[in-house]
């Protein structure tokens, strides 16, 4: 006769809350009156004015850049900050093996080899291993402050500044996130976000690129802000403004709807973190004894954004259940945001990295890193799951029953054992 009290096995659960239990992001009225007012002023900006402008200028301010560009997407995003960093065909541009697949995808358009390299324990670029991919053909280093947890950018700076590689930033989980004071973002000599729907600060779709760097930043509206915004903002005797009419032939601007949605999103953004903040260092330190979990160990220098919260997975010490089984008791429980990361995983497993001649003419002698060949990354990702960051006073009493659902499959582990 079973008498286990886990939900799996008969047993109640330990979240009763209907679910979905996480949306993002907060919808107000005032982002309702934000875009309805948008909507009888503008649906189309093909210059940088209204709202724009308005956002642009906010971001800039926000992060203490002098140059911001609204893009429809973060891989939008991610594609003009390469192009107008002057990364072309045959440079070969350092990206930590484990990410979201558009850190590298763009490199690919632009006639470039991203070059996977391996990442530490944390899932933060790893130097030594980057270190050695090293090649005459290296161009830049991509930090990526994934999950909202900044790189160690004295690290990271440094490394860039040792091998003389230019440091380009995705900044894609880490609104707002600081290391030692300062936004991430700003470490590079730019940086890319995405507005997507769950990011920090959301525009439902879109995404921006901050530089401090004139030169880049008129690259970066040639690249998809052709003609009225090329010409007016690039100065009439650069040799760049007689290609202000046509760009590089692309359009990647934000929609005006989606600007004033992350408009009216911005001035929330630092309550928003705080919120997290608070809940994120509640959870860790409600998960801290429990064996089996992990919880990041987070820098004394870093303020994180905690666009989730990344957990680590250790079989060993809960008799060597596996992770999928865990997870299945920890859904039985009723945590049934508690997800295994998906598309965040090894690049070199998508067929994409693994023969991209398929479907991109000029790559058919290119090759990731075969299989063991990353495996503190394939360790990471295949160890790892994932919890939502709640950031209001009403969510802590769901956020506690997750962490208690966790605890409690741990504990009774054995039960789940053939």
């Amino acid at each position: 006769m079973n008498d286990s009290p886990l939900a799996l096995l008969g047993g109640e659960p330990a979240v009763t809350a209907a679910d979905p239990h996480f949306a993002w992001p907060p919808i107000e009225d005032v982002d309702r009156r934000a875009v309805a007012a948008q909507m009888e002023t503008a649906v189309s900006i093909p210059d940088r004015s209204g709202v724009v402008a308005d956002l642009e200028d906010a971001l800039a301010s926000y992060l203490g850049v002098r140059h911001v560009v609204m893009t429809c997407t973060g891989t939008a995003a991610l594609h003009s900050m390469y192009a107008a960093a002057g990364i072309g065909p045959g440079d070969e541009v350092i990206v930590p093996a484990l990410t979201f697949h558009a850190t590298a995808t763009p490199l690919f358009h632009l006639g470039a080899h991203p070059v996977l390299a391996d990442v530490d324990g944390r899932g933060q670029l790893d130097l030594v291993d980057a270190a050695r991919r090293i090649t005459g053909r290296t161009k830049a280093v991509v930090a990526v402050h994934l999950w909202g947890l900044p790189e160690d950018m004295d690290a990271l700076v440094s490394f860039a500044d040792e091998h003389g590689l230019m440091l380009l930033e995705d900044g894609s989980h880490a609104h707002g996130a600081t290391w030692s004071g300062q936004c991430t973002g700003t470490f590079g000599a730019a940086s890319a976000f995405s507005l997507n729907g769950p990011k920090p600060l959301s525009a439902g779709e879109g995404g921006f690129v901050a530089t401090d760097d004139a030169e880049l930043y008129y690259r970066v509206l040639l690249h998809g802000q052709f003609n009225k915004r090329c010409r007016r903002e690039i100065p009439a005797g650069h040799p760049l403004s007689r290609f202000a009419v046509t760009g590089m032939g692309l359009k990647l601007r934000i929609h005006p709807l989606a600007a004033a949605l992350a408009h009216a999103q911005l001035s929330r953004l630092d309550g928003y973190l705080a919120g997290r903040r608070a809940i994120a260092e509640r959870m860790c330190a409600a998960l801290d004894d429990v064996p089996g979990v992990h919880a990041p160990a987070v820098s004394t220098s870093a303020r994180p954004a905690w666009y989730a919260l990344p957990l680590r997975y250790e079989p060993a010490e809960l008799g060597g259940l596996p992770i999928q089984r865990f997870l299945n008791a920890v859904h039985a429980e009723g945590a049934v945001e508690a997800d295994p990361p998906g598309s965040t995983c090894p690049l070199g497993t998508h067929p994409l990295f693994q023969h991209p001649g398929a479907v991109l003419p000029g790559y058919a002698d290119y090759h990731a890193p075969a299989a063991g060949e990353l495996p503190v990354a394939e360790d990471v990702h295949a160890t790892m799951f994932k919890l939502p960051v709640w950031h209001r006073e009403d969510d802590v009493r769901l956020a506690d029953a997750y962490t208690a659902a966790i605890a409690k499959v741990a504990a009774h582990a054995k039960d789940l054992l053939p």
